[in-house]
């Protein structure tokens, strides 16, 4: 019975590697394609890159992207980005510690449209 048993778990607990195989599968993020401004390599550096962006401006994908085409440049959004990344990356390689200083959040505080001035106080 115990042979029945042990036999019953090995046959269910075979397909586990398969199916965690297949799941890794889909999880990869492919490489990444026209890139004109970032220097990365791989599909999840952008991810990790396109995750700060996404907490930086307070915006989803298809705020700079044509939705299911990450490549396209149709969206002038995109192009705009590509300045301010050129920006930023200027800003911080003027700085002589080469530390980080600056970046999408320092103006955008999680908002698509940068604050230019502080808020007005009513008047008392």
């Amino acid at each position: 019975m115990t042979t029945l048993i042990m036999a019953t778990v090995l046959f269910l607990l075979l397909p586990l590697p398969a199916r965690e195989s297949q799941a890794a599968q889909k999880l990869e993020i492919p490489d990444p394609v026209n890139l004109k401004v970032l220097k990365v390599a791989t599909g999840s550096e952008v991810s990790q890159i396109m995750r700060t962006f996404t907490a930086g401006l307070g915006v989803q994908c298809n705020y700079c992207h044509v939705e299911g085409n990450f490549a396209s440049d149709d969206n002038p959004k995109k192009d705009a980005t590509r300045q301010m990344i050129r920006l930023v990356q200027k800003i911080n390689t003027d700085f002589p510690d080469g530390k980080l200083r600056v970046s999408c959040y320092t103006c955008h505080r999680g908002e698509a449209e940068p604050k230019t001035a502080p808020e007005a106080k009513p008047a008392q």
